[in-house]
């Protein structure tokens, strides 16, 4: 089991940026991936980036190219995601995911955390 807590959503304008954290504790040692997703209010969840625990390659969704950064500590077991030029398309509960294995699901998730970009 992995057990990850989200933290760093909040209001900001448009233009403005946060950076999101995961903290991930419990069975770590087996994390292929970290994922970051997001759902806004009546859409799909959406993939947002992920990153290759152990090696660093990371992998954006086209809207966030440029604009998102995420990165790992793996000392602390915490994935980020820098949010900068944020719009009011990018609202939405920002959630975090654990890969257990390459090419597997994401089996573990965040409670989520809601960013707002006002206009």
């Amino acid at each position: 089991q992995v057990q990850l807590v989200e933290s760093g959503g909040g209001l900001v304008q448009a233009g403005g940026s946060l950076r999101l954290s995961c903290a991930a504790s419990g069975r770590t040692v087996s994390t292929d991936a970290m994922g970051w997703f997001r759902q806004a209010p009546g859409k799909e969840r959406e993939f947002v980036a992920t990153i290759l625990w152990w090696i660093g390659s990371t992998t954006y969704a086209d809207s966030v190219k440029g604009r998102f950064t995420i990165f790992r500590d793996k000392a602390k077991n915490t994935v980020y995601l820098q949010m900068n030029t944020l719009k009011p398309e990018d609202t939405a509960v920002y959630y975090c995911a654990q890969r257990g294995r390459p090419g597997g699901a994401y089996d573990f998730w965040g409670q989520g955390t809601q960013v707002t970009v006002s206009s």
